[in-house]
């Protein structure tokens, strides 16, 4: 008996979620509805990604952004500045975008790798 009342009990429980769950409202806040977001972030520099955009004085402070998020800073400053005195360019942000400057992006090392970071 009590074994039939526990399966009772299951049921009628399984079928109050079930319609809870069908008459459930899906709620859409202001944040979720606002405008797709850009897929890249705006760069600290705008000018001086193209290649020859640089003034050699200038490729100082762009290698230090280019490098601030590395546990390597050293080796980072060292062939980011390299680069950028060959190329007169560093690709916008942190990491990655090496595109925008096909100089630095192209120069590799004797291994095939890339030469600039």
């Amino acid at each position: 008996m009590a074994r039939i009342l526990s399966i009772v009990m299951l049921c009628l429980v399984a079928m109050l979620l079930l319609h809870v769950e069908s008459h459930a409202e899906i709620v859409v806040s202001p944040m979720e509805a606002s405008a797709p977001q850009p897929m890249f972030k705006t760069f600290q520099f705008q000018n001086g990604t193209t290649e020859g955009s640089l003034q050699p004085e200038e490729c100082g402070p762009r290698c230090a952004y280019r490098c601030s998020n590395t546990g390597h800073k050293k080796p980072c400053m060292f062939f980011c500045q390299k680069c950028c005195e060959k190329c007169l360019c560093v690709p916008p942000g942190t990491y990655g975008n090496k595109e925008v400057c096909p100089c630095y992006n192209n120069w590799k090392t004797k291994r095939g790798g890339p030469k600039c970071p």
